[in-house]
């Protein structure tokens, strides 16, 4: 077997800088509004991501206090990513620079989406995720370490939380699974030697 091209993403831990979203059932369209949907590519989806809801707190919206710029994870409550299947949620939170999100619950089509981006959603009991949510609101500056393998997150004071995390999707960002791109380039040689084998794909080429 050929080796990697390129690294697979073993994903073992999330560290850094935490944003604390309050409130069950945030939606697909408060993430990303459908607007922003009509792009071509992905990018700039960053910007745009909670679009209204920034809009409407003028500057105090979490994503916009200058305590959480550079932040990294998000700590939100039940049934996160709930509403229409849109992939432009998740890379949207992505492209501002979430690696990890920590909720009670998350709809089930956002956490496949999440997983495919190689984004860890984490969950928690209802104390559990308070707790960590006040611990982040009280110290914005403080860090947090997501561990998968432990399953528990530690705050730069020493805190630490339990964590969930479905033991497929566990596997997936441990073992690099979760990056099929990847997967698919470490498999270069053999994926061009069965091509090369097939005579419906040779017979295509001979006659170009």
């Amino acid at each position: 077997m050929s080796a990697p091209l390129f690294p697979l993403g073993l994903i073992g831990k999330v560290s850094g800088r935490a944003v604390v979203l309050c409130g069950d059932d945030i939606d697909t369209d408060r993430i990303i509004p459908a607007r922003f949907l009509k792009c071509v590519t992905f990018d700039g989806l960053g910007q745009q991501v909670f679009a209204d809801d920034r809009g409407e707190l003028k500057g105090e919206h979490p994503l916009d206090r200058s305590a959480q710029q550079g932040a990294n994870l998000l700590f939100v409550n039940r049934n996160f990513g709930c509403g229409s299947s849109r992939e432009h949620a998740p890379q949207a939170l992505m492209r501002w620079g979430i690696r990890a999100v920590v909720g009670e619950s998350f709809a089930e089509i956002f956490y496949g989406n999440c997983l495919a981006l190689g984004i860890p959603c984490f969950t928690s009991d209802h104390a559990g995720i308070l707790s960590l949510q006040e611990a982040a609101k009280a110290d914005p500056a403080q860090e947090f370490s997501l561990d998968l393998e432990a399953l528990v997150a530690t705050s730069s004071s020493a805190q630490q939380w339990p964590l969930q995390l479905a033991v497929g999707a566990r596997q997936m960002l441990l073992s690099g699974q979760w990056d099929a791109t990847s997967q698919l380039i470490s498999h270069d040689r053999e994926l061009n030697r069965v091509a090369n084998q097939l005579p419906y794909l040779n017979s295509f080429i001979t006659a170009q």
